[in-house]
């Protein structure tokens, strides 16, 4: 990557290391409850990797890793990957906490194969995670790297559509190429978790439609086995979103998805 790319990161990392503690004392990320024994979770998570006992499991961009402690506590032996240091900082502190073994690194998960050296059955990902890197080609070529012969990758993520949108305005208004080459820059007050924080994020994001991720998955090795799209998404993203019997959130005219899975193997 480009030293401009260099800058855009370290952008990204100051912003995320400032959102740990506001996300930690939010009620979006309820710590008391997790750390009471609640996952984090989603069904259709738990249904598409199934029985984790006894797996190993690759997180990446884990933020402060709930979720990597998620499927410790099922009995995956987890180890958890992102950008913030002070994002791994919390996950360990949760991980001794909650006397569990998951291991966390501190990296750009482009560069995940130069930390981690080991072989996984397992990488998992997921929510606003691939727009925070500029080209999905050496993502993939790491994903194979890290799987282990016939492992499973399954991801979870935003729709391509969704991030068309200018969402930081009270309605949101389609502003963004499906194929986004070129670095959105946006800054704002709060964040995601608490939008009354008064954090001022400072955020490059890049936009990749599914063809770009399939391809990127494909073109390093992976088969893939399923492309799920979900009108329905577990958080709410837009204004005016109504939520459902499952506890998902949708547009009232369902006229796109918001969420997608995809899993593959190697």
């Amino acid at each position: 990557m480009s030293k401009e790319f260099d800058e855009y990161f370290e952008t990204n990392k100051q912003t995320w290391n400032e959102k740990v503690a506001i996300h930690a004392a939010s009620d979006f990320y309820n710590i008391k409850d997790f750390k009471n024994g609640k996952t984090s979770l989603r069904y259709y998570e738990l249904e598409a990797l199934g029985d984790v006992f006894g797996k190993s499991l690759l997180h990446l961009q884990c933020h402060f890793g709930q979720d990597t402690l998620s499927w410790s506590r099922m009995g995956a032996k987890c180890t958890g990957v992102d950008l913030s240091e002070k994002g791994i900082e919390l996950a360990k502190n949760l991980n001794s906490e909650l006397d569990l073994n998951a291991e966390f690194i501190c990296c750009n998960v482009l560069d995940t194969s130069r930390y981690v050296k080991d072989k996984f059955d397992i990488i998992f990902t997921s929510y606003g995670v691939i727009g925070w890197l500029p080209d999905l080609k050496p993502w993939g070529r790491m994903i194979a790297e890290r799987l282990k012969p016939g492992g499973t990758f399954y991801m979870v993520e935003f729709h391509p559509i969704v991030w068309m949108f200018d969402y930081l305005k009270k309605k949101p208004v389609m502003k963004y190429c499906y194929h986004q080459k070129e670095a959105i820059y946006e800054e704002y007050q709060g964040t995601y978790a608490d939008k009354d924080s008064k954090i001022i994020s400072k955020e490059f994001g890049w936009n990749h439609g599914l063809g770009e991720v399939i391809s990127s998955l494909s073109e390093a090795g992976l088969t893939i086995q399923t492309l799920n799209e979900h009108d329905g998404s577990p958080y709410e993203v837009f204004p005016d979103l109504v939520k459902n019997e499952k506890g998902m959130y949708i547009t009232k005219d369902k006229l796109y998805p918001l969420i997608f899975e995809i899993k593959a193997i190697l």
